[in-house]
């Protein structure tokens, strides 16, 4: 069952902005992933990919470091990201903003204009409903489960916007 909807007509580039609190954690891995997953496909050109973070603590920096080290070690370079804070404009430039739990989904939902596509990662990407918890506070296995169902969902919502996959299986040593 589809939870959303984008425009996919031939001409139109597809806008995806992935979103947690800070934008160091769980939304540059997600970008980073779904960005290596559109480039793998040879598809860059049909979507804009970007990340951002309900609030502005970071602003500026790169992601975490285990968030790059995770990311490195699945072959997928997000050192050259830079944190930032959602913008008002950013509910008008994406066609779906996917937050990665419930509370960056209420803040979204609280600043968005009517009719903005803001819907949960586990809903829209891994039709779970789950939260994409924040691994920050954790050690390295905790970016490593968060890379897990990230990259799972990336590739389901890849193949739900109409791309076919052979490697996209969740198994994580698909993008190696």
């Amino acid at each position: 069952m589809l939870l959303f909807s984008v425009d996919r007509s031939p001409m139109k580039r597809i806008s995806i902005l992935f979103v947690c609190m800070g934008n160091i954690c769980r939304s540059p891995l997600a970008e980073g992933i779904f960005g290596h997953l559109v480039a793998e496909a040879g598809l860059t050109g049909g979507f804009m990919i970007d990340s951002a973070g309900t609030g502005g603590w970071h602003e500026g920096e790169p992601p975490d470091r285990r968030s790059i080290a995770t990311a490195k070690s699945h072959s997928i370079d997000i050192s050259g990201q830079r944190a930032r804070r959602i913008r008002p404009r950013d509910f008008r430039d994406f066609d779906l903003i996917l937050a990665m739990d419930r509370d960056n989904l209420a803040a979204l939902e609280k600043s968005a204009p009517h009719g903005a596509n803001i819907h949960l990662f586990g809903d829209a990407a891994l039709g779970t409903g789950e939260d994409i918890t924040d691994p920050y506070y954790g050690g390295p296995d905790g970016f490593e489960l968060v890379y897990t169902r990230l990259l799972t969902g990336c590739c389901r919502l890849l193949e739900t916007l109409g791309v076919e996959r052979a490697s996209c299986s969740g198994n994580t040593s698909s993008v190696r």
